[in-house]
């Protein structure tokens, strides 16, 4: 006699098999846990730099930047450079203690000194920025170097940045370049903006709108607002792109909603004059102010236009004699001529 085999038995043996897999990772994953609190308790550093880390990220266990502080700390004071930076960090932003910069460059320093590119890279921005030590650009550039050198792509960026400013270092757009391009291979988005500036401008490399287009592309892809904004100039002007005020205005929209003031004026602008969109005066007031109460000089002036002629907001000679002040006292002529005619009304 033969027998069908019954329809769900591959099933149920596969369910069951799914069940005991979850329930051993289930397991795997708190003995995981407790393993790190057992070695932590009995003083191993690393494990101890590990707990931190997950009360830091509210990894297996709830979120608590207090706890994450006690472990780091007792890590640190092993010697531990990962722990000994992440407790720096913690001073440095007030996470879990009072924010204090000038214990935070304690622990970026002692983890630095033992040559940790992270810890390098955060205390020569502490020195860029005067932060809990007196400001000295010499000293930035110092740790940028020796963390840029290791690879990290933040420090790599700020040393760009110092040879472009001539801050700390004698002016160098080549040098410049070369930093900016090795931390804009691996990512960082200021770096790819501001390569793509250099490209754009010519500085420190020849000309070439179609390398600029590259790199404020990729940077503004993942939401760059500086760079969000080039990439819509360049749409909006056809350099190194076909000429595309519906992409100009796409991506000045999404700078503009990050806050970009240029890029709130230049929407508003397009509106205003219904480049790439349907005119629509109203909108074109609702960026100028947007922008104008940023300190754009542009939309100052702008703005008190509309207000002066009535064009998208009621006619308000007063209004419009505020704003073409502030755009004045920045020094914007036309907004002084636009003062002059308002006066003699």
């Amino acid at each position: 006699m033969y027998y069908m085999p019954y329809p769900n038995a591959k099933m149920r043996f596969t369910m069951v098999g799914l069940i005991l897999a979850l329930l051993i990772i289930s397991c795997a994953e708190e003995s995981e846990l407790e393993r790190t609190k057992r070695l932590a308790n009995d003083g191993d550093a690393f494990s101890q730099y590990n707990l931190g880390y997950k009360y830091y990220k509210g990894a297996g266990v709830p979120q608590d930047y207090m706890e994450a502080v006690k472990w780091y700390r007792m890590s640190a004071n092993q010697g531990d450079v990962l722990a000994q930076s992440k407790l720096g960090f913690m001073y440095d932003s007030g996470a879990g203690v009072p924010q204090d910069y000038k214990e935070a460059v304690k622990w970026y320093r002692i983890s630095a000194e033992q040559g940790y590119a992270k810890a390098q890279s955060k205390l020569g921005l502490m020195y860029d920025n005067g932060t809990g030590v007196p400001q000295n650009y010499k000293e930035a550039v110092k740790w940028y170097r020796m963390s840029a050198d290791q690879g990290d792509a933040d420090a790599q960026y700020n040393l760009g940045f110092m040879y472009d400013n001539g801050t700390g270092v004698p002016q160098d757009y080549k040098k410049a370049v070369k930093w900016y391009r090795m931390s804009a291979d691996q990512g960082q988005v200021q770096a790819q903006t501001n390569l793509g500036f250099m490209y754009a401008n010519g500085t420190g490399v020849p000309q070439d709108y179609k390398e600029a287009i590259k790199w404020y592309s990729m940077s503004a892809e993942q939401g760059e607002s500086l760079a969000q904004y080039n990439l819509g100039l360049m749409y909006a002007n056809g350099a190194g792109v076909p000429q595309d005020y519906k992409k100009a205005i796409k991506w000045y929209r999404m700078s503009a909603d990050q806050g970009d003031a240029d890029a709130q004026y230049n929407l508003g602008f397009m509106y205003d004059n219904g480049t790439g969109v349907p005119q629509d005066y109203k909108k074109a007031v609702k960026w100028y102010r947007m922008s104008a109460d940023q300190g754009q000089v542009q939309a100052q002036t702008n703005l008190g236009f509309m207000y002066a002629n009535g064009t998208g907001v009621p006619q308000d000679y007063k209004e419009a004699f505020a704003w073409f002040s502030l755009a004045k006292a920045i020094g914007n002529e036309i907004a002084k001529d636009n003062l002059d005619i308002l006066r003699r009304k």
